[in-house]
């Protein structure tokens, strides 16, 4: 089982959703951004490395939202996901097909990766975006 880490990054009453690229193992699906905690890392160091190293921007982790855990045929996923908000810098996508600002209702319109695909509804039913 490998540790992840997802930022529901919200500005402007939208969430940050970001497109794995064509040639990653869960190809063109959509995801709340973050990636795999390094050995002696705290999933909030975690986030704000990955944010650096994805996006190109500093975040400020808030307080813990949930967890997923998602067997795939290639590996167990334990997916830990943050509330954040952007500190500093523009979005610059370096890992990423693309990414969007959406509000809670649009995320229905989008093919998330199974893993993240609670984090989905716990955001519409929590009205943590408003």
């Amino acid at each position: 089982m490998i540790k992840v880490t997802a930022a529901i990054l919200i500005k402007d009453g939208r969430v940050l959703i970001a497109k794995r690229k064509a040639n990653d193992k869960l190809a063109n699906k959509w995801e709340f951004p973050g990636g795999k905690i390094e050995a002696g890392e705290s999933p909030e160091e975690c986030l704000r490395r990955e944010m650096r190293e994805e996006f190109q921007v500093e975040i400020a982790v808030e307080e813990f939202f949930g967890e997923s855990i998602y067997r795939y045929d290639h590996t167990t996923v334990h997916l830990l996901a943050y509330l954040a908000h952007l500190e500093k810098g523009e979005l610059k996508p370096t890992s990423h097909a693309e990414y969007r600002w959406v509000s809670a209702d649009e995320l229905d319109k989008y093919d998330f990766a199974p893993a993240d695909k609670p984090f989905v509804e716990k955001i519409q039913s929590s009205r943590v975006i408003e």
